[in-house]
């Protein structure tokens, strides 16, 4: 069966030969549930957490300041290297079962400052290896 589905795939374009796979990140905030959608889960509650820095709370993940915070710390730069080296190991292996898109869910607790400020730094680590789309679900300032 995935013989014939790959055969297909390739005749048609939508195979290894022709369209990549795309790729969502998905920020999101546990308190609101897992999104059901997502393929592969990345809890980044470990990361040092913006929310009790009083001049860092109510900003959105995607402001810079919010970026230089995280980045500051080693164990977050040593993090998205091996989260990036995961995703560029596990991306060939998802197209060469034929799958269409992945969507990689990003969770801190709220889905205000750690999975966003993560979701955005991977997307600008790897769009140039695959087609990046990036949603952040909970956050309540929209870019």
């Amino acid at each position: 069966v995935h013989q014939l589905e790959q055969a297909i795939r390739e005749i048609f374009g939508q195979g290894p030969r022709g369209r990549r796979m795309a790729l969502t990140f998905l920020s999101f905030g546990y308190t609101h549930g897992i999104p059901p959608e997502a393929d592969l889960v990345m809890d980044v509650r470990f990361l040092p957490n913006p929310y009790f820095v009083e001049e860092l709370k109510d900003l959105p993940g995607f402001d810079p300041r919010i970026h230089d915070f995280l980045l500051g710390f080693e164990e977050t730069r040593d993090f998205l290297s091996r989260f990036q080296n995961l995703l560029s190991f596990l991306f060939p292996l998802y197209e060469r079962e034929g799958k269409a898109y992945l969507t990689v869910a990003i969770g801190c607790t709220g889905g205000q400052h750690r999975s966003v400020a993560v979701a955005e730094k991977m997307k600008s680590l790897i769009q140039d290896q695959i087609p990046v789309r990036i949603r952040h679900r909970d956050l309540k300032h929209p870019a």
